[in-house]
């Protein structure tokens, strides 16, 4: 009896507590009410902020313990096979629109976490102008307007890294610095199909932790949309850029490819007191296109980028120096100027789905346009292996599970040149298989 006189006295407050609380929630959503307009208020200020990212956990196995590699780094002394977690993105977009619709200005932040720490990969700030609509600015840290492949997102790439030449010339990708973007947002703009990026950038990157000298690199690219070509929706799109920029030279000392002193082909030390506080050069010139043909199921894509230039760098390694070369004893190191060349090519075709696709991919990187083959390692001619070309031949199955999971099986057959340096006379073993799951929301 005593029970069921407390259960008659609980109920009501039980039914009044769910009462008051659907009223709350009622509240948060009817306008008419003073919760309600606060609400809506906070809702129609943070729908324009974005989440997204994605993680790629992955399996590789290479040829020869230790060896080097441009797939996600070299392997330590005594492994062939690991595990690693390639990239960890989370990126935030904040974007404000008119009446409109149309664009008014952009934030964005990216970072990205593995198992070797936590960095920085994009944080930027993009204004639209209205009297025209063709013109915005940003500024900040972003991605660098060269080529097709440095600018497609790893997400997106079929291949799991870009090619050797991308990863050496640009590291990251992306640069501290200013960019100005003549893009047609009107769709009857008689200009809409073109897209015109050129930027003034610090340099090194984010190979780097600052700055280290006051010249700046002019990069710039002309980028031509898809167009259709005929009624069958065959696409075409391509580009041209050019980055014109270098470094200080802090040392005297600097070498050029010319007539060693025992007659061979090689470097020659120019060491002149006046080469101090020059600018050593860093001018690249490229150009790329893209062909999709629509199937019954999914597209049949062709893609080609190629890249010319000279570059400055240091006798070890042809990589855009991040800071100060120096020596092993803190010297600043000689500079070596090198003329290269490289390229890689894409077929990309699905497997009667969308779900399922093959992509086929050769690229070739030569850092030395003036030396090759046993001309590098021979006595006097001041060469390292940084003046190998290199090229890879890659194939890999693609399983696109939904929007969310992609699943990625493929190997590189890398072959370097033969030359009279110890350690490459021959092929190095350094093929590398790997199984990458990627996760994406």
């Amino acid at each position: 009896m005593r029970t069921f006189k407390c259960l008659l006295v609980l109920l009501p407050l039980l039914l009044l507590s769910v009462i008051s609380r659907a009223q709350f929630l009622m509240d948060m959503i009817d306008t008419t009410t003073e919760l309600g307009k606060g609400m809506f208020s906070m809702y129609k200020k943070y729908d324009a902020l974005r989440f997204s990212g994605y993680i790629q956990p992955q399996f590789q196995y290479i040829s020869s313990k230790g060896a080097k590699s441009f797939s996600g780094g070299d392997f330590p002394a005594a492994v062939n096979n690991r595990f690693t977690l390639r990239r960890g993105r989370l990126r935030v977009d904040y974007e404000r629109h008119n009446d409109d619709g149309t664009p008014s200005v952009l934030f964005a932040f990216q970072f990205d976490g593995t198992e070797r720490g936590v960095f920085i990969r994009d944080f930027y700030g993009r204004f639209f102008e209205h009297k025209w609509d063709v013109l915005s600015i940003s500024g900040g840290m972003f991605a660098r307007p060269f080529g097709y492949e440095v600018n497609l997102a790893s997400a997106d790439r079929e291949s799991p890294e870009r090619g050797r030449m991308s990863q050496l010339l640009m590291r990251t990708e992306r640069d501290l610095g200013a960019m100005i973007s003549f893009e047609p947002r009107r769709k009857d703009h008689p200009l809409r199909f073109l897209k015109i990026d050129a930027g003034l950038f610090n340099g090194q990157g984010l190979s780097g932790p600052s700055d280290f000298d006051s010249h700046k690199d002019l990069i710039a690219r002309i980028a031509l949309k898809p167009v259709a070509l005929n009624a069958s929706g065959w696409k075409l799109s391509g580009g041209i850029s050019t980055l014109y920029g270098g470094m200080q030279q802090f040392t005297k000392y600097i070498y050029r490819s010319g007539n060693g002193p025992n007659g061979h082909e090689g470097f020659m030390v120019d060491s002149a007191v006046t080469n101090e506080g020059k600018i050593a050069p860093r001018h690249y010139y490229g150009a790329d296109v893209q062909l999709r043909i629509p199937n019954k199921k999914g597209f049949t894509e062709l893609r080609a980028e190629y890249l010319r230039g000279t570059q400055t760098a240091t006798a070890a390694s042809s990589e855009t120096p991040g800071t100060i070369p120096v020596d092993a004893i803190g010297n600043h190191a000689p500079l070596y100027i090198r003329k290269f060349d490289g390229a890689y090519i894409y077929f990309l075709q699905h497997l009667g789905s969308p779900e399922h696709q093959i992509a086929l991919k050769y690229d070739w990187y030569d850092p030395n346009l003036a030396l090759s083959g046993h001309q590098i390692g021979q006595a006097n001619t001041n060469t390292t292996e940084a003046d190998i070309r290199f090229d890879t031949f890659g194939a890999g199955y693609l399983y696109y599970v939904n929007e969310h999971l992609k699943i990625t099986l493929w190997y590189d057959l890398v072959r370097n040149e033969s030359t009279d340096l110890q350690g490459y006379t021959t092929d190095v073993k350094d093929n590398v298989f790997t199984c990458r799951l990627q996760y994406r929301f």
